[in-house]
């Protein structure tokens, strides 16, 4: 038997992963601080820097027993109105609403007879006070059951002014660009199939709209190299401040119309829409009893549907 098919090589791939998606999670809080404390102009710049409070959250199994938890990262600020960085680190038994919610979309080898799992991950979502600095969102996950284990995420740009104002195609050029280099040092093949996935699963169906300007997505990410996987992981997550908080510094000092605030609000209530009806991740986190607070930490602070 492979040492990596030992269970002690399971337990400490699962301890890397988990460790790495909360450094990842220090290292973007540190870094959206920063911007905080960059602000220098606009309307709300005389408000203090903005720093993330932290709260602990548990999850409980049917039982009651012990079925892991998290940390919530929720900062509410001059420069971000609304950002959360979630990290957690989950395991038990999949009900059978949660298997049913999994089945749709992949079919795992025995997991009616044993459905034991185990998921760890990091989740951003920020809501920017400046209509010109973009709403983002990141995430990425490592997921196992005893039959099969993978690698999940991405991050896409989520513009809240008009898609056609200039600094739009500019901005999002960039962002997909360090995407399409990080993605290029794993595999060719790894950006136009990744950015391809984005764009159909961030479209929002009833509107027939995409959600924002895409980036990347990809899910059961499982080459049989748990380590060149977890590397890749790994650059997503790296590429994420390269190719966003650039942005942040570039924009976050712009004047702002009262039309462009108004413009935000109204994709703000598009954005909730996905999330509520279509991601994967909040079906997923409320299937299977995740702390509520936690799971649709991507809401806006403010939205309007006209």
């Amino acid at each position: 038997m492979s040492e990596a098919a030992t269970a002690d090589g399971v337990e400490e791939r699962k301890s890397r992963a988990s460790k790495w998606f909360w450094e990842l999670r220090d290292q973007i809080c540190a870094a959206f601080e920063r911007l905080e404390d960059q602000l220098e102009t606009g309307p709300h710049a005389d408000m203090p820097p903005g720093r993330f409070e932290r709260k602990i959250t548990k999850r409980a199994s049917d039982d009651g027993s012990d079925a892991g938890g998290g940390e919530m990262s929720v900062m509410r600020g001059r420069v971000f109105e609304k950002v959360g960085v979630n990290v957690s680190t989950v395991y038990g038994m999949l009900g059978e609403r949660a298997q049913a919610a999994m089945a749709a979309r992949k079919d795992i080898p025995g997991i009616k007879d044993d459905p034991r799992f185990w998921a760890s991950g990091i989740s951003l979502v920020a809501h920017m006070r400046n209509p010109r600095v973009h709403a983002v969102h990141m995430n990425t996950r490592h997921f196992w059951t005893p039959s099969a284990g993978w690698f999940g995420g991405g991050s896409d740009i989520n513009p809240t002014i008009a898609m056609d104002t200039p600094i739009v195609g500019e901005d999002v050029a960039y962002f997909h660009g360090v995407l399409e280099a990080a993605c290029g040092k794993h595999s060719p093949d790894y950006y136009p199939r990744f950015k391809k996935w984005a764009d159909e699963y961030f479209m929002i169906k009833h509107w027939k709209e995409p959600r924002g300007a895409g980036g990347i997505f990809y899910d059961d990410l499982d080459t049989r190299d748990w380590e060149a996987d977890f590397a890749f992981t790994q650059d997503v997550g790296r590429a994420f401040l390269e190719s966003y908080v650039p942005l942040v510094e570039k924009r976050m000092h712009e004047p702002w119309t009262d039309a462009e605030r108004e413009h935000t609000l109204v994709r703000r209530g598009r954005y909730a829409e996905f999330n509520l009806v279509y991601d994967r991740g909040t079906h997923f986190g409320l299937a299977t009893g995740h702390n509520p607070e936690a799971v649709l930490m991507s809401l806006p602070p403010e939205a309007k549907w006209p």
